[in-house]
């Protein structure tokens, strides 16, 4: 499996991610410039943390039109797995490849802290490691971590299981039914405030984030009928 972590202006945890896909899967995984408009070679799009172009408009939106974007589209459509933290998330929601919005903290802070979340869904490619319910603790580090969206796309996530993490103790920013982490219809584009990249070992505090990336390779591997190595 080749993993891409995409790079915008301002990105600041893209080699976070590259490390966690590194250490944990020992897969093929390289940095993918924002310019860029071929990813076809990868299985797996990963959109780090960070503040791209400044957050200048809102987070999210203007790397939403860079030229990487169109390929992301087409590899959602096209089934691959495709992951944002943070940054990521809201440029995802930005794109309308996840549905809802992120807005600022409703304390107007930035939290930066552990905390716990639960698994609301373990049926997805990214979390089919965890057991459902678990209480897992990841870090976070957002101003602009609110989740809204209206009460008809709420009961539509509920509906099909999109609700993927909640926030399990406090809720930090104030999000919509506590949720940290929803999908696409399709389950193959997960967005999530948490950083599951700065809990994949002990040492860093916790090592509960390292589960959503051997799901992924899982979840890969199963797909295309490998059963190791690849």
């Amino acid at each position: 499996m080749k993993c891409a972590v995409l790079v915008f202006p301002g990105s600041n945890c893209d080699v976070d991610m590259y490390k966690a896909v590194e250490d944990c899967l020992g897969q093929p995984v390289e940095y993918v410039w924002y310019t860029r408009t071929d990813i076809d070679e990868f299985h797996c799009i990963l959109l780090p943390g960070g503040f791209s172009y400044g957050d200048y408009l809102r987070p999210g939106a203007m790397a939403s039109m860079a030229p990487v974007l169109a390929a992301v589209q087409k590899a959602a459509e096209a089934g691959k797995l495709i992951m944002g933290i943070c940054n990521g998330f809201q440029v995802l929601t930005e794109a309308r490849l996840l549905p809802g919005a992120l807005r600022r903290n409703e304390k107007l802070k930035f939290r930066c802290e552990t905390v716990e979340l639960r698994v609301e869904n373990n049926n997805t490619a990214f979390t089919s490691q965890y057991e459902a319910g678990e209480i897992i603790r990841i870090p976070i580090a957002h101003g602009d971590g609110n989740y809204y969206c209206d009460e008809e796309t709420l009961s539509e996530m509920k509906k099909n299981n999109q609700i993927v993490f909640r926030y399990a103790g406090e809720n930090p920013n104030g999000s919509i039914d506590d949720i940290a982490g929803v999908m696409n219809k399709d389950g193959n584009v997960l967005g999530m405030m948490p950083h599951p990249e700065r809990a994949v070992h002990k040492w860093l505090g916790s090592d509960d984030g390292k589960r959503v990336f051997t799901s992924i390779l899982q979840s890969w591997r199963e797909k295309n009928g490998v059963t190791h190595g690849a």
